[in-house]
């Protein structure tokens, strides 16, 4: 069975933080944010969420690459990321 990798953004209710990660579990991942199962975490003081957007990756070493690529791009370049799959800023995971 193969393996899924998700490099995600994720936001707060007011759109005011952006974060981005990666998973093995998107939905799992969600909930571990919802949870707050790391309590000094980035997503946990700033309450990020809500997945705006999410690619998806065979290989775990392709997916930290894409990581690194969102994490070291401007802000407005991860909002035109969003926008250009998801303009309404859905939350993607709605079901977690």
């Amino acid at each position: 069975m193969e393996k899924h990798y998700y490099v995600y953004i994720a936001t707060n209710k007011g759109r005011t933080v952006l974060y981005a990660g990666v998973t093995n579990n998107l939905l799992a991942r969600v909930n571990q944010h919802k949870e707050k199962i790391k309590i000094n975490s980035f997503t946990a003081k700033y309450k990020a969420n809500i997945i705006v957007y999410y690619e998806v990756y065979s290989s775990i070493g392709r997916a930290l690459f894409r990581e690194k690529q969102i994490k070291a791009g401007s802000r407005q370049k991860k909002i035109n990321l969003i926008i250009s799959v998801n303009p309404d800023w859905r939350n993607l995971i709605k079901d977690a």
